[in-house]
């Protein structure tokens, strides 16, 4: 496996501004993800490094992704230890360069964390780990919020390849209807789904409804944004590792909804976040389907038709668990 050239050139730059070699002596393909290519690399000083990149990647992508893996990173350490033994509760991999443009040459440098198998065990602690996310104050000091725009993000970032507004409201009802539902509805509309009649009247009474849905929610959470079983793995130390993030200050339980929605994640997971942070009864009743109906109508963007009945079952049951 090769790397194009100007990536080469400008990672071998930043790899001798920050002392970690001159050149890169091995590279390896890393499988998983459906959007960027990525490699475990090792330079001629024997460090090694995870290295992503995209020549189609939008200006800025693979900043705000630094960004967040940052903010996460300050939580996580914020949180510290939640058990006796010396993994951490949660790992997020260091950012250590990275070149985000429109110019065909967009990458990322990270802190190659070697990955292990996950267990029961790597699962309770993901969920004390993200348990102990939600409940950091650190990421309020990379957002400059006021008292009244308490819920978004300093910047905006992506969900997938789309783009995703985090441009701060005073409430979280008025950011996930404005940031976050309408957006995506909107962008699908366009691409000819969710017509007129019945169809598109469940979607737009949705929108109506979530002042009502998330009426108690006062307080923003930092959140991973993007919480699937691709965006974690068990390390060879025993510790969850997070990755490719969509963070903002948000609503926690809206990580759980993603990770629901396709499953991979154990009981285990659950009764441990539950133990440590609480879940609403709200959330069984309408807010899991609420936050879900977002991602499958960013799948409706990205992939098509096959999302569409996913996406309105969800609707229909946020409307019905709301007594409509």
């Amino acid at each position: 496996m090769t790397l194009p050239g100007a990536i080469e050139e400008a990672l071998c730059r930043a790899l001798a501004g920050r002392g970690l070699g001159t050149s890169v002596e091995r590279i390896s393909r890393v499988e998983g993800g459906c959007i960027n290519h990525g490699a475990r690399i090792e330079t001629d000083a024997g460090i090694e490094l995870f290295l992503k990149w995209n020549a189609a990647a939008p200006a800025g992508m693979f900043d705000a992704e630094a960004d967040g893996l940052a903010a996460l990173r300050g939580a996580a350490d914020e949180a510290g230890p939640r058990d006796a033994s010396s993994a951490r509760a949660v790992c997020v991999p260091a950012p250590l360069a990275w070149h985000s443009a429109s110019d065909g040459a967009s990458w990322l440098l990270l802190e190659y964390v070697a990955p292990g198998r996950a267990s029961r065990g790597v699962e309770e602690r993901l969920g004390r780990g993200l348990a102990g996310l939600h409940a950091s104050t650190s990421g309020s000091a990379r957002s400059p919020l006021s008292a009244t725009a308490s819920f978004g993000w300093h910047r905006d970032n992506w969900i997938g390849s789309l783009a995703q507004p985090n441009t701060p409201t005073a409430t979280w009802a008025d950011f996930w209807r404005d940031r976050r539902l309408a957006p995506q509805l909107e962008g699908a509309r366009r691409h000819g789904h969710f017509g007129g009649g019945t169809t598109g009247a469940v979607l737009d009474r949705v929108l109506d409804e979530v002042p009502l849905a998330l009426a108690d929610v006062e307080h923003p959470e930092l959140i991973h944004g993007d919480l699937w079983s691709g965006n974690w793995f068990g390390s060879a130390g025993g510790e969850p590792v997070l990755i490719d993030p969509a963070v903002y200050r948000g609503h926690g339980e809206v990580d759980l909804a993603m990770s629901e929605l396709f499953g991979g994640f154990g009981d285990a997971f659950y009764g441990a976040y539950r133990e440590a942070h609480g879940i609403s009864e709200a959330y069984d009743a309408y807010r899991r389907d609420l936050y879900q109906l977002y991602y499958l109508l960013v799948h409706v963007n990205l992939f098509g038709a096959s999302y569409e009945a996913g996406a309105l079952r969800a609707a229909q049951r946020v409307v019905a668990g709301l007594g409509g």
